[in-house]
């Protein structure tokens, strides 16, 4: 159902920084830039990061990306942390979601929730 997804950042360098580094263990990379825009995806642009048009406090979002297997979500985690982000919730399994939901939550540098989850065993 989902196409695409934009959102707004303050700082569009540190923003694609902190997604190259991230999203490359998911198998995800920068796919056009567009503008001052920049799409990610691992076919297609189906991520966003588009420079925040006002100054003032930004909602923050969740976006749950794929992972391959655990190891992905590892991996993910790892380059999160090393880039510089909050890690919110280290990889683990999370049976209140389902018995094999495994996942890991970072703040990206606006903020927002950001998770790699694999739900197979």
């Amino acid at each position: 159902m989902l196409d695409h997804i934009a959102i707004q950042v303050g700082d569009i360098a540190a923003s694609a920084r902190f997604y190259d580094l991230v999203l490359a263990p998911l198998g995800g990379k920068r796919t056009k830039e567009f503008g001052a825009n920049i799409g990610y995806g691992t076919t297609g642009h189906s991520l966003w990061l588009v420079p925040a048009a006002e100054d003032g406090p930004v909602r923050e979002i969740h976006l749950a990306f794929t992972a391959a297997d655990r190891a992905a979500v590892d991996a993910f985690h790892a380059a999160a942390v090393a880039a510089g982000a909050e890690s919110l919730h280290a990889p683990q399994l999370r049976p209140e979601y389902h018995a094999s939901y495994y996942g890991a939550f970072v703040r990206d540098p606006d903020g927002n929730n950001i998770e790699a989850v694999c739900h197979t065993p």
